[in-house]
């Protein structure tokens, strides 16, 4: 009998996606709203994504 897939998380699923070498990119808070404030050069860098850090990558790729 085969052994049963484990399903991923739907929700980070939609938040990180992974790359061809193993890295998780996702991407950066804070640009949602109460944006006035915040500069242009703020903001700019928040439309980059990013890699996921070492202390969270063993608990993510786990559920993707």
């Amino acid at each position: 009998m085969a052994k049963n897939k484990m399903k991923s998380h739907r929700g980070a699923r939609k938040r990180f996606r992974l790359t061809a070498t193993g890295k998780v990119k996702r991407n950066k808070a804070y640009k949602r709203h109460i944006l006035t404030k915040k500069s242009a050069k703020r903001k700019r860098g928040l439309r980059k994504a990013t890699m996921l850090t070492s202390a969270d990558l063993k608990r993510i790729r786990q559920v993707l």
